[in-house]
């Protein structure tokens, strides 16, 4: 599996999945800068958690008119995957790879702490190597992470399985107690209509190695690799 991570002024999660990325693939991920005009030939690309641009003006709104950023949606709709984590979500919302967009926390808070998300879909290159309705426990940092839709388009995600992950409870109940941030229908990831786009906000690659207290994270990135290798 060929894959790249791009690098924003302010990412601080870029290395932290290129070392998942090499720890499941076996191969280290090309680093790509911003202002690069083309990514390098890639089965995927991640756009990784951080601060791009300082969140100045929107989380991600500033990112998703680098340079780079034109050629990643180009791939996209070529069909190269691809995977937004945190602020990489943000940035896919910004393009319109991925429909929504990303509030402040309902809190007015950071928040940054482990969450239960329940696996909504298993048929996908991210969710292969789990089953639907696990329960994962993956990390959120962020202040930016409540996910809002109009109507049609939530109808739309929900009739389509576009919902990835939900936030719930360690039964996998869905509950206003168990949603960190007030995202609608507690959605923590969403799918584009290929299912080869994933923005999500929780950080897999902080749980992807059992040094960090858990592996829950680790299954999306072998997932990956058994579907792109």
């Amino acid at each position: 599996m060929k894959a790249a991570v791009v690098v924003f002024p302010g990412s601080n999660c870029d290395r932290d999945v290129a070392v998942a990325l090499e720890a499941a693939s076996g191969t280290a991920p090309n680093m790509v800068w911003h202002g690069d005009s083309e990514v390098p030939d890639s089965d995927l690309i991640v756009l990784p958690g951080g601060f791009s641009y300082g969140d100045y003006l929107r989380s991600g709104a500033m990112a998703a008119h680098s340079p780079i950023m034109r050629d990643v949606v180009k791939k996209a709709d070529r069909g190269v995957a691809v995977l937004g984590i945190c602020n990489g979500f943000q940035v896919l919302t910004e393009t319109g790879l991925l429909p929504g967009v990303l509030m402040r926390n309902a809190s007015l808070k950071f928040i940054c702490r482990d969450v239960r998300l329940r696996v909504e879909r298993d048929d996908t290159i991210f969710a292969a190597n789990y089953h639907a309705g696990d329960v994962i426990t993956i990390p959120v940092a962020h202040h930016d992470g409540n996910y809002f839709a109009d109507p049609e388009t939530l109808d739309e995600l929900e009739g389509s399985g576009r919902v990835a992950f939900r936030y719930c409870d360690q039964a996998g109940a869905v509950s206003t107690e168990a949603n960190p941030n007030g995202s609608q229908s507690n959605i923590a990831g969403v799918y584009d209509k290929s299912g080869r786009v994933l923005g999500l906000m929780p950080h897999p690659e902080r749980l992807a190695d059992a040094a960090l207290g858990g592996t829950d994270g680790a299954g999306m990135f072998t997932s990956l690799l058994g579907a792109l290798n």
